[in-house]
Order: structure tokens, then C-alpha cells, then sequence
């Protein structure tokens, strides 16, 4: 450690501390100024309008023939009809037998639709079906109006991951080329094409990622004004600010983002699990680097507790804020589902060899968990348990679910299963759509199968992210975590753990049907990485050196391969009609089939 000299050595002011000298024996800019310090080399009017341009451009992929195929593709045939029954009776309803044939042939009258009597018993929390629910207000109760809120989401994706790669590296290009890449990746942009719940999950985990990195800079940056002489808390006593910082705005709307996004899918957890931690290990370095000694156990106590309350308890709040409807008709679904759930049953479980898809306890309980259907019949609470009552209700039936989620899928197969050890290196994609068989001269949606005579035609949706932009992903993940480590750069800490906590979770599942189209929330993380080894590639000198002319030439390469690539798979991202041979060509693999 260097200190400045003194103007005298009777001098009253602080002395600055610096850390140290650069290579080039300038002193290290003060922990004041890395705090302070913002891009503004760069005019924010132009990275706002190339942003915008760019998510403009995506959504209109997305929206490009929105409607078709005109089916339920896979599970759309549960989320579409969820929200159509959230919008109409603020709880899901379960449907005739017909219904999805009625639905497509446009009756959508939900007195015909539902069943008069029953709540469904869905597996999955509300926001993601609510948003669906929005679009089919908007546009009808059609394959437009149940896909479109997909194609918002999807796109504002774009739009966060671009501004979330410009604030950390000031690089309006990088952010740029992040949201390019992001566009063109076909897993996103079928996912953004669908109505089901996995693309806003991956929306809400990546929105609350930034938030998180803006409240790094603002902790940064308020811990700066709050050390206005620029002098560190120096001292085993110094903790650095605590009381005013208490309260943290953007680490507040993380928070509220997080509970929307495990009010999607559960497994939003893990991330707010790892990021939580991340956290803490950012606010330990914010006070390091004003020179609080151990800093970490004192970011434990001075941040810890504030952040577990910023985003832990406010996301719980807003979680089961998310289950409202639920909570309002939970005297539905207790004279519906009381006595036929799984939590009536305890012990391990094991499968039934007659029936694998069905959850068999050892020792059955007689006494269901929740109230009977006749005590539901009851008259109305009154006073507290007006509140304590539906509460009690919801937390029986998450039982239930995580019962379903743990055991009652683990015998069960599927033709799209696939491990999710591989899901980086794309093992298994899903097929959510096919129409096969279409005769040389047919017309398939007002085009001509022009197979030649023996061959036949096709039509398919294919969720496959693009095999280059992933294959390359997974090495810029490995080249992440070396950086993270050996450089000591926050910036790949965000993108590994990003990609590591929404993907590694899923291989405590394996034994159960899960499909690789769960991975969607890595891939903003993944492009992370990509973007940020280009830049270190191409280095950060404005004039041309063999370094900065490989990384561009080494990165452009990339991505006009990753462009191609899309490019290539677009029919079978969009359903378009094939040839046979035109469709085995994009099939590369045995298992894609």
C-alpha cells in the first residue's frame, strides 16, 4: 500500500490511500473512482435506439405467422385453456373432453368449454397462464391470442439481456451482438412462439439478474457519496455504511421480480438461491475495496439480513400474491381435490409394475390432509380465519404438488425425455408440432408438396436451440469460470453461476420425464459468456493491434455462423413444408428424431 505525501507535515486533511501502482507506474484509481465510474464515452441515445431496433426486429420474427399451426402444440393444450379459465373464473376449471376440439373449430364459450363443477389440479403456480390469460383477453381465445404474450416476453428478454451486457461492459457493440445472438438462437425463438410457461420464467430470472447487477453499481456508487473525502474505513472496527443503506431500491424490484418468476416455475429457486449468495460475496468486495477489514463476515450481518429481506421475504409475499385467485376459490378446489391427492399417502413410494405412471405408497394414510369435501361445505370463515383459513388450504395443496413434482412422474416415460447432463450439447430436442405423411401434389396450408413420386412432405416444429451457438456456449462457459477464477472478474461470476444454478438443479430429476427445453433459462447466461470472451479477444484499444484484428475476425466468424445456422433450421423452427430429404438434412442426429 502507497500513500499520498502530505501538503505539510502539520497538514490536518485525510490522507488517500491507493492500492497500488499500474504496469505503467500510474497510481490504481481510488475505490471512489471505480465506484463512481460509468461508461460515458458512448452516446446513450444511440445504444437506447439500437436496443429498441433490435427488439423491434426479434418480435416481428416472432409474431411472423403466429397462428400456426392452428393446434394446441403439446403442452398448450393445458396453459392456453388455464388462462382462458383464469380469466373467466379467477381459478382453473377442468374441461370437457372435446374441448380443444371445440376450441379450434371457435367455440370458446367457457359455460361450454369447462366443466360446470371441478377445479383442475395444475402443477405449476399462475403468473406465466395470467400472462397468457392477457393475450387471450387482447386477441381471442385462438393460437394467436394463447402465443402472443410468449412473443412479448420473448422479445423484452432480448431487449434486458442487451442492456444488461452494455451496464457490464460498457459496450454498446457487445450488448448488441448479445441481443443478436439471443434472437437467433432457436430455442428462444420457438419457445417465444409458444404458450408455454418456460420462456417467462427464463424472462423474470434474467430481469431480476439485472437488477441485482444495477443495485451492484448502486451500492457502489452510494457507498462512494457516503465516503466524500475519498478516504477509506480503514480500522478492524470500520464496518462502512450499514444504516443508510438499508434500503435498496433496485435489490427491491429484484426481489419482486423473483417472486414472479418462481410464481411461474419453481425451479426460479435455485437461482435466487445462488444469486442471493453471489450477492453477499459483491457487497463483501464493495467493502473491501474501501478498505474494510474482514469484510466478509461483516457482509454477512450488514448485508446479509438486508438482502434475505429484500429478496427472500418480499419474494415470498409476492409469490403468494401470485396465488390471489387461488386463494379466493380455495373452497373449490377443497371440495374438488380434498379426497383424491397424493399427500393422503406417506412413506417413499415406489412403482406400481402394472402401471408405471402411477404413484403407490407403502403406507397409505386413511386420514387425508386436507378437509373433507362435507367440512368444505361448511359455512364461510369469519374474522381471521377468513385469511389463516385459505393459507392453510394453499400450503396442503403445494404438498400435493410437490408430491406430484418428487414421486408420481418417477416410473413415467416420454418420447422427448432426455438427460439433462447433455441439454448444453442439445441431446434430445422436443418435437411440440408434426403433420407427416403429405402426398406428392397435396396442399398443405395453401402450399404444394413437391416431393418427388415415392417421397412425401412434412410440416414441423422442432424446440432445438442452434447447434453452434450452444456448442460454442458450452466452451465459453468452461473459458468463464477459468476468467471468474484466474482473473478475478465479476462480469463471469454472473454468467457461470447464472448458467451452472438454472441448469444443474434439473439432474437431481433425471429419473423422472424432463425435457431439454427447461434449459431456456441458461441461454441468456450462455450469450453472457460468448459476448464476453469476444470482448477480452478483441481487448480494449480503439486502434487496430493482431490481437484486436483476431478477436474480430475470430468473433464475426462466430456469429455469421451462428446466422447461417438459424438460417438453415428456420423451416423446422416455423413449420414450413418439407420434403423428406429436405427434412433429414436438418437432422443430424439419430436422437433429434
Amino acid at each position: 500500500m502507497t500513500s499520498a505525501p502530505p501538503s505539510n507535515e502539520h497538514s490536518t486533511e485525510p490522507k488517500l490511500i491507493t492500492l497500488s501502482r499500474t504496469a505503467l507506474g500510474r497510481p490504481v484509481p481510488s475505490a471512489w473512482r471505480r465506484a463512481t465510474a460509468r461508461a460515458t464515452d458512448e452516446d446513450p441515445v444511440i445504444s437506447w435506439v439500437i436496443s429498441i431496433a433490435i427488439t423491434v426486429m426479434a418480435f416481428l420474427m416472432r409474431i411472423w405467422h403466429l397462428g400456426i399451426p392452428h393446434l394446441f402444440a403439446f403442452d398448450e393444450t393445458y396453459y392456453a385453456k388455464d388462462g382462458w379459465s383464469l380469466l373467466h373464473y379467477g381459478y382453473a376449471r377442468n374441461a370437457v373432453t372435446d374441448a380443444d376440439k371445440l376450441i379450434l373449430a371457435g367455440t370458446t364459450d367457457p359455460s361450454k368449454v369447462f366443466s360446470p363443477d371441478g377445479a383442475e389440479m395444475i402443477v405449476h403456480p399462475e403468473v406465466g397462464k395470467w400472462l397468457i390469460a392477457l393475450g387471450e383477453k387482447a386477441f381471442g381465445m385462438d393460437p394467436f391470442g394463447w402465443r402472443i404474450a410468449a412473443a412479448v416476453i420473448g422479445s423484452l428478454m432480448i431487449l434486458v439481456l442487451i442492456r444488461l451486457v452494455r451496464r457490464m461492459t460498457g459496450s454498446t457493440m457487445l450488448g448488441a451482438v448479445a441481443g443478436l445472438l439471443l434472437a437467433f438462437d432457436g430455442l428462444e425463438f420457438v419457445l417465444s412462439r409458444l404458450a408455454l410457461l418456460d420462456i417467462f420464467g427464463a424472462f423474470f430470472i434474467l430481469l431480476a439478474v439485472h437488477f441485482m447487477v444495477m443495485d451492484r453499481d448502486w451500492l457502489r456508487a452510494k457507498m462512494a457519496r457516503l465516503t466524500p473525502t475519498q478516504v477509506p474505513y480503514v480500522g478492524a472496527g470500520a464496518w462502512g455504511p450499514v444504516r443508510k443503506l438499508l434500503f435498496r431500491p433496485w435489490l427491491l424490484a429484484a426481489g419482486i421480480t423473483w417472486g414472479l418468476a418462481i410464481g411461474t416455475k419453481w425451479d426460479a429457486a435455485y437461482p435466487l438461491a445462488a444469486f442471493g449468495l453471489l450477492y453477499v460475496a459483491w457487497c463483501a468486495g464493495a467493502r473491501r475495496m474501501f478498505g474494510v477489514l474482514w469484510s466478509m463476515p461483516k457482509a454477512l450481518l450488514a448485508d446479509g439480513i438486508t438482502a434475505f429481506v429484500h429478496l427472500v421475504v418480499v419474494a415470498a409475499i409476492v409469490y403468494t400474491g401470485t396465488w390471489t385467485g387461488w386463494l379466493m376459490n380455495h373452497r373449490v378446489y377443497e371440495e374438488s381435490l380434498s379426497s383424491t391427492q397424493y399427500t393422503q399417502f406417506t412413506g417413499s413410494g415406489h412403482c406400481d409394475p402394472k402401471n408405471k405412471t402411477t404413484f403407490v405408497a407403502d403406507n397409505p394414510d386413511p386420514h387425508a390432509k386436507w378437509p373433507t369435501a362435507a367440512t368444505a361445505k361448511t359455512p364461510m370463515p369469519t374474522g381471521l380465519d377468513r385469511v389463516t383459513v385459505p393459507l392453510r388450504s394453499l400450503w396442503y395443496y403445494h404438498q400435493d404438488v410437490f408430491t406430484f413434482h418428487t414421486h408420481f412422474l418417477n416410473c413415467a416415460t416420454h418420447t422427448y425425455a432426455s438427460h439433462p447432463a447433455a441439454w448444453p450439447l442439445l441431446n434430445r430436442p422436443v418435437g411440440v408440432a408434426a403433420d407427416t405423411g403429405i402426398k406428392p401434389g397435396a396442399v398443405s396450408d395453401g402450399e404444394t408438396c413437391q416431393a418427388p413420386t415415392g417421397d412425401t412432405c412434412l410440416r414441423q416444429v422442432l424446440l432445438l436451440g442452434t447447434p453452434v451457438l450452444w456448442w460454442g456456449g458450452a466452451l465459453a462457459l468452461i473459458a468463464a469460470l477459468i476468467l471468474w477464477v484466474g482473473a478475478r472478474d465479476w462480469r463471469y461470476g454472473v454468467a457461470v453461476v447464472g448458467a451452472l444454478s438454472t441448469w444443474l438443479p434439473w439432474l437431481q430429476y433425471a429419473d423422472r420425464p424432463i425435457f431439454s427445453y427447461y434449459a431456456i433459462s441458461m441461454i441468456p447466461f450462455t450469450v453472457l459468456a460468448i459476448v464476453l470472451c469476444m470482448g477480452r479477444m478483441m481487448g480494449t484499444a480503439r486502434v487496430s493491434s493482431p490481437q484486436r484484428t483476431v478477436g474480430v475476425i475470430v468473433s464475426g466468424a462466430f456469429f455469421l455462423l451462428v446466422l447461417a445456422n438459424f438460417a438453415w433450421f428456420w423451416p423446422i423452427y416455423t413449420n414450413e413444408l418439407l420434403t423428406h430429404g429436405q427434412w433429414l438434412s436438418r437432422i443430424w442426429f439419430s436422437r433429434w428424431i
